[in-house]
């Protein structure tokens, strides 16, 4: 079942992809000379993450680079890298790592809408009498709205593909920060 149901959002992420693309190539306008080319990267925006977090035996840290190409004021699109290490002194240790793509939509200037195919491999390193080793990919896929205020936006998404029985993270809503400059 769950076979099925990446099939067909990946179909649906597909889909949406080629929509984009084919609707900004129907909008330009006709005769642009090869010199325009050099706008592509006046539309890309870089952001993402890091994140750091230590505590009694405990080690987190977190790097999230991502970069979107905007469309239109209301359309982006892009693509972006993740890699997790996390350490319970004398329980686990664990790797992720992966990719996404995430699609934007800006109704209005300060709103933002968002879906997220996000894949991760997962390596957990048991310690002691708790086991041995998990590796297992991670699939999300995660809708999103948020509060957009210049290059920043706070809001909430929600993995509708959540597994609670083998997922990395512990509910599907959760909140976000994100930043594109």
């Amino acid at each position: 079942m769950i076979k099925n149901q990446y099939k067909c959002v990946s179909k649906f992420i597909l889909a949406l992809i080629i929509s984009l693309i084919s609707n900004e190539l129907l909008a330009q306008k006709q005769g642009v000379s090869p010199k325009s080319n050099s706008t592509f990267w006046n539309n890309v925006q870089f952001g993402g993450g890091i994140g750091l977090g230590f505590g009694n035996g405990y080690t987190d840290i977190s790097l999230a680079p991502s970069a979107i190409y905007n469309f239109n004021e209301y359309v982006a699109l892009g693509l972006g890298a993740q890699y997790t290490y996390v350490k319970q002194r004398g329980f686990y240790t664990s790797n992720l790592y992966g990719g996404s793509i995430i699609a934007l939509f800006n109704p209005i200037r300060e709103i933002q809408i968002s879906a997220e195919l996000e894949e991760l491999r997962v390596n957990v390193n048991l310690d002691g009498s708790y086991g041995d080793l998990q590796d297992y990919w991670n699939t999300g896929l995660f809708f999103g709205l948020g509060y957009r205020n210049g290059n920043v936006t706070i809001g909430a998404r929600y993995n509708v593909l959540q597994d609670d029985s083998k997922n990395v993270y512990s509910q599907a809503f959760m909140p976000f920060v994100r930043v594109y400059f």
